[in-house]
């Protein structure tokens, strides 16, 4: 084989939500300047919150979700516990129950969230809401998702 002949293989690109949920310097610079505040917010009347840890678990959520980073869906990402908040429709959240790594705040629950645009290293939006109206993620196609991504790998067609 002549040499430059093989295909060169693209390194896979990282996953929207990843790119987005990665703290830059820039952000990191903003916390440790201090001058960002949070907020105690009430769930289960405007939301419900699906709290996923590892975040990576919640991201590989949203990615195999196919919704844009961009849309409007509010997620949270808690970087000093490792936590992605998902904003579900209130009383819907409860769908994801019992999965392992996941609580869901509704009712009776508050939810640290920013309220300057970095927010702090415990309260960060990855994806901000709209001002309007913010576009909820539907709770059971996130729990679908997350049942697959803790299922143990298919092994039917390997076994073969």
């Amino acid at each position: 084989m002549a040499h430059g002949s093989a295909t060169a293989r693209k390194p896979a690109a990282t996953p929207a939500w990843y790119r987005v949920a990665l703290p830059t310097s820039r952000r990191r610079a903003l916390w440790a300047h201090g001058d960002d505040r949070t907020l105690w917010a009430a769930c289960g009347c405007a939301w419900d919150a699906v709290a996923i840890t590892p975040i990576q678990l919640g991201l590989d959520a949203l990615t195999a979700m196919r919704l844009g980073v961009a849309s409007g869906y509010p997620v949270l990402a808690d970087q000093i516990h490792d936590e992605l908040y998902i904003l579900v429709p209130p009383g819907t959240g409860a769908a994801a129950t019992g999965l392992p790594g996941v609580r869901v705040l509704s009712t009776g629950s508050q939810l640290l969230t920013p309220v300057t645009e970095h927010g702090t290293p415990a309260a960060h939006w990855i994806s901000p809401p709209h001002r309007s109206r913010p576009r909820l993620v539907p709770a059971d196609r996130l729990t679908t998702h997350l049942r697959r991504l803790m299922a143990p790998p298919y092994e039917g067609a390997a076994a073969r």
